[in-house]
């Protein structure tokens, strides 16, 4: 009965946390779902290093965790900087005490949601394109960022998770149902989000025999982000060259246009805090028998 009640006990919000004294990196964690999803591992007792390339973001998520009782330090950073992605490690191995437990790769921009047709015709204003008219530096960037660099980042963080310590470990890959369906407009980014899952099945079948780390993907649907607001509202992503990139939808309403949802059998979009629970889930203890899956978190839209 004791160990019944210990076993319940550390599922629970009390007295510590489902994350209590693990380690996480969450990249691109300086706003929206990556933002949220520091603060729920922080409110989970994890120790969270918020990555993103934006410095002022960065250090905002951080010292509000702080403030509000939890340990987070920020290392703003380009994620497609090599040299960057060392310090990263470093750095978050240094607050961990030596250890590192999670690693959610959330960074990157692209079209997040597959929107009815009506709204196809939107993509050219963010950095997807028709397969003939897509550049190579449309191509090469959204690889880079979606693919590239999470796999560089694993890679190097691979002596804190290759480990038979006994602690849990994890790897949760931020996809899209872009690479899991399709989308029209998307060849780059249904390419980096199929390609992301890819890995993710390899982590776990590579790292979880040995050394117990389960790996898996999260292929968000229509969510409520910068990516799909409307695009009146400035929104932009900047490439490594200092290429502006406009995200949203023009018209004024964004994702809230009108029939914009109607196919989703929850009939809405999800929040920001929705996406970034499922990911603390996927973290969690709760999860601990899965591995190499693509959780879908789509409000039941199934394309």
């Amino acid at each position: 009965m004791a160990s019944r009640v210990a076993q319940i006990a550390s599922h629970l919000n009390w007295p510590k946390g489902m994350l209590a004294g693990q380690v996480a990196i969450i990249t691109g964690s300086g706003q929206g779902i990556g933002a949220e999803a520091a603060r729920l591992f922080a409110n989970e007792g994890a120790k969270v290093i918020v990555q993103d390339i934006d410095a002022a973001k960065a250090q905002g998520v951080a010292d509000a965790i702080v403030n509000a009782g939890g340990q987070s330090i920020a290392v703003p950073g380009d994620m497609l900087d090599a040299e960057y992605l060392k310090v990263l490690v470093k750095k978050a191995a240094e607050f961990g005490n030596g250890k590192i437990h999670i690693i959610v790769n959330n960074a990157g921009y692209g079209y997040r949601t597959h929107l009815k047709r009506t709204l196809l015709t939107y993509f050219r204003y963010t950095w997807d394109g028709v397969i003939h008219k897509m550049t190579d530096k449309q191509w090469e960037n959204i690889i880079a960022l979606h693919n590239t660099a999470p796999f560089k980042l694993v890679r190097e963080a691979a002596p804190y998770f290759r480990v038979t310590d006994g602690e849990p470990r994890c790897i949760i890959n931020i996809s899209s149902t872009s690479g899991v369906h399709g989308n029209a407009g998307q060849a780059n980014y249904g390419l980096a989000k199929s390609g992301i899952n890819g890995l993710t099945k390899v982590i776990a079948k590579e790292w979880g025999p040995k050394f117990g780390v389960r790996a898996n993907s999260i292929a968000f649907g229509h969510i409520l982000t910068r990516l799909t607001a409307a695009k009146e509202e400035g929104a932009f992503a900047t490439t490594p060259d200092g290429t502006k990139i406009a995200l949203g939808i023009p018209g004024g309403k964004g994702a809230l246009k009108e029939d914009a949802h109607s196919d989703i059998p929850l009939g809405r979009p999800g929040s920001a805090t929705e996406a970034a629970s499922s990911i603390l889930a996927v973290a969690s203890p709760l999860f601990s028998y899965i591995t190499g899956q693509v959780l879908m978190v789509t409000g039941g839209r199934n394309m």
